[in-house]
């Protein structure tokens, strides 16, 4: 099964990161996902940024303390716009910034009809466990790093598969055959982070990686479809 290449912010090497722009042109270069970042504005507002502070000029903008219009004319986008503009044909990653956002963000991506292809992703197990607790269809990533799952994986990936969580995501440095199979027994898939050269995904691809991230969206395509087609 061919692996979902995840635009990183979009395509943001060749536009600005978080942008309806750089997401368009992801799209148009192929990518089956997008990747962006949440927070939720005084509104109630789920917006796509990466930083809690964002800078216009000589001022700073505290993503909690902003209304969401504002945010908009500076060029952060909401999901609603996001959807508005590009869709659902595609699977969506999210990075969850802040746990207030996430019944906004369900709720957004429900009416948009996009929850079934919505990945969210936090750092704490406890955040996805209490997500999942909502009954959303909506997909669950654990995203941490190799050396926090302890001394037993095998006991981690366990622990995911029992409360529902469905893939762990890790920088591509760190995954290796034997720990993406490890996953894969107990159907928890393997996403790759910061896969940014060729040699780099193809190793991922090697492995037998579900999901890669990437900020170079032409390469990242293409290595995938080369891959494929052999």
């Amino acid at each position: 099964m061919r692996p979902i290449t995840f635009a990183h912010r979009g395509a943001r090497s060749e536009r600005p990161e978080n942008t309806l722009a750089a997401f368009e042109r992801a799209l148009e270069l192929g990518a089956t996902g997008l990747e962006s970042d949440a927070h939720l504005t005084v509104d109630g507002e789920v917006v796509l940024v990466h930083d809690p502070v964002v800078r216009e000029g000589l001022r700073r903008h505290r993503i909690a303390q902003s209304v969401a219009g504002d945010l908009v004319r500076m060029g952060i986008p909401r999901l609603v716009d996001l959807y508005d503009a590009l869709g659902t044909g595609y699977e969506l990653s999210i990075d969850l910034k802040d746990d207030a956002a996430v019944e906004p963000l369900l709720a957004v991506a429900s009416a948009a009809g996009g929850i079934e292809r919505l990945w969210v992703c936090a750092g704490r197990v406890s955040t996805l466990e209490g997500i999942r607790g909502l009954g959303t269809p909506a997909r669950l990533v654990h995203s941490t790093k190799r050396a926090k799952l302890g001394s037993s994986v095998e006991r981690h990936a366990a622990h995911l598969a029992e409360i529902g969580i469905d893939a762990c995501n890790l920088r591509h440095t760190e995954w290796t055959a034997g720990l993406v199979g490890l996953f894969h027994r107990f159907g928890v898939r393997a996403f790759a982070w910061g896969a940014q050269e060729v040699r780099h995904v193809r190793a991922m691809l090697d492995v037998g990686i579900d999901g890669v991230y990437s900020d170079h969206v032409d390469r990242l395509v293409a290595t995938v479809a080369e891959w494929t087609d052999h």
